[in-house]
């Protein structure tokens, strides 16, 4: 039986590369790519896709209402996957409305037209999986066990406090008015179609552009990180044979220092420019030409509130659903740089070069 998505922040990182696996996966499913093309939201992601006609395009912002019941009656949606949110952490922390206004007051304005369509309107089969971070738990000790999926939330941030609230409004609809829902926590993801803003792709482009690779504080802060595409595969999961009403952690069982990971990326780089000559006239302000990508390092004062370790305890998803990330580290941080050497017409009209 197919089914007719409706993907939230479809252009967005993680948005569209689950749209290119779920497409892949199940060719005969409608999927309405939905999405307000916000600075992190770019249509060019799912070019492929439109050409090869297997999404539908909704330009709208999830706050709106009637945009919204409009695409679930018109396109006959009977799931709703919910990545639409503002994310980055500094943004919220020097301007926290927008944050509130998206992550908060829309998902519950697709929450109410999901119940109005399928629990007081056709009452037809349905799921509503909502995707959130594991920056809701908060912090970790080094010697702390991983994030449960039933540990108390603490958020730091307004960022991870709007979709902690967010959480707890999916909750409520599963348990105030029966809606099918699912919620998954994840760690941090990296992949292709990443905005330049993020910790791997804006070190990727500065290293070529010879920028400064700014790192907080000492760089000791520790996060897990995720193949953006072994993501995508542990919500298919969650959606063909998850429960209703759980909650899943996915994470790569993969903890770097982020002064590591800067490390290793200049070191890859370095490695890549000194095996392929051309890079150096594509890139001629990069210093990895000379071998030298770790001099772009600058320390730059701590972030406030910084969180000082995130890790997933994924245990649950892979004993229940039987999910594991396909991708180690090795191979999906190769895949993500050869993506953006391959790519640059993508990434390169989204920075904000002097």
């Amino acid at each position: 039986m197919s089914r007719s998505l409706l993907v939230t922040g479809a252009a967005g990182f993680i948005g569209a590369n689950f749209v290119y696996h779920w497409s892949e996966t199940y060719p005969e499913d409608t999927i309405v790519a939905f999405d307000a093309l916000t600075y992190a939201g770019n249509r060019a992601s799912l070019a492929t896709l439109e050409a090869g006609k297997r999404a539908h395009f909704v330009h709208a912002n999830i706050c709106d209402a009637k945009a919204v019941a409009q695409a679930i009656e018109h396109f006959e949606v009977d799931t709703i996957v919910h990545f639409a949110a503002e994310s980055h952490v500094d943004r919220s922390i020097t301007g926290p409305d927008a944050f509130i206004e998206t992550n908060i007051v829309g998902t519950h304005t697709l929450l109410a037209a999901a119940r109005n369509a399928w629990l007081t309107g056709s009452g037809a089969p349905h799921r509503f999986h909502h995707v959130s971070t594991d920056e809701v738990f908060g912090s970790l000790s080094k010697e702390a066990p991983a994030f449960t999926e039933d540990l108390r939330y603490e958020p730091n941030s307004p960022y991870s406090a709007s979709k902690a609230a967010s959480d707890h409004l999916v909750r409520a609809y599963h348990h105030t008015y029966g809606l099918n829902v699912t919620t998954s926590n994840c760690s941090n993801n990296y992949g292709p179609f990443h905005f330049p803003e993020k910790l791997i792709p804006l070190c990727l482009t500065n290293i070529l552009d010879g920028q400064p690779l700014p790192v907080y504080g000492d760089g000791s802060n520790i996060r897990d990180w995720l193949y953006v595409r072994d993501h995508a595969r542990g919500i298919e999961r969650v959606l063909v044979d998850g429960s209703v009403g759980e909650t899943y952690n996915i994470g790569g069982n993969n903890e770097w220092a982020n002064i590591d990971i800067v490390k290793l990326l200049c070191k890859m780089v370095n490695e890549r420019f000194g095996t392929e000559p051309e890079l150096a006239v594509r890139f001629p302000l990069s210093p990895a030409a000379t071998g030298d990508a770790e001099s772009l390092i600058t320390y730059v004062e701590d972030r406030a509130g910084h969180d000082w370790r995130y890790a997933i305890d994924a245990s649950k998803v892979e004993r229940e659903l039987g999910f594991a990330p396909a991708e180690t580290f090795e191979t999906g941080i190769a895949k993500t740089l050869d993506w953006y050497l391959a790519n640059e017409d993508w990434w390169r009209p989204l920075l904000k070069r002097g």
